[in-house]
């Protein structure tokens, strides 16, 4: 099982996403943004947490056998892009979240990857956004 993504401010959201993930699959592997992908998608206040210390945080959790960076120009979202980026890990299955804005590209790229697309519910009320907000930083 493959999953990537931010994973910024850890929280129940991301904990839950993961577990879900790791119960569907044998392994579960995670990819995290790297901070100028991040940086590109969200604005230059974003990531908070530096992509090194997000992946360490990542390969301590119970669900997580396997944490890497993903590096590549943050304009390429494309499906095809995506496959083409993740196909040498040779993932099974590709897991994602319910209303992710390129969960349309996951599926399709999953798909060109020979890997099932996996949908894993979005648990509401619980996202970085939503804590940065509560914060006042966002």
């Amino acid at each position: 099982m493959l999953v990537t993504g931010v994973f910024d401010l850890m929280h129940v959201g991301h904990v839950r996403f993961l577990t879900a993930a790791r119960e569907a699959g044998a392994a579960l592997v995670v990819g995290v943004e790297d901070d100028a992908r991040v940086r590109a998608w969200k604005g230059a206040e974003r990531p908070v947490v530096p992509d090194e210390e997000r992946a360490e945080v990542l390969a301590a959790l119970k669900a997580v056998d396997g944490v890497f960076l993903v590096h590549g120009d943050p304009d390429v979202n494309s499906a095809l892009a995506y496959a083409d980026l993740l196909a040498p890990l040779r993932p099974s299955v590709l897991a994602y979240t319910q209303g992710d804005r390129f969960a349309e590209q996951r599926r399709i790229g999953a798909e060109r990857m020979g890997a099932k697309p996996y949908e894993v519910p979005f648990v509401p009320g619980r996202s970085t956004s939503l804590i940065l907000q509560r914060l006042g930083t966002a």
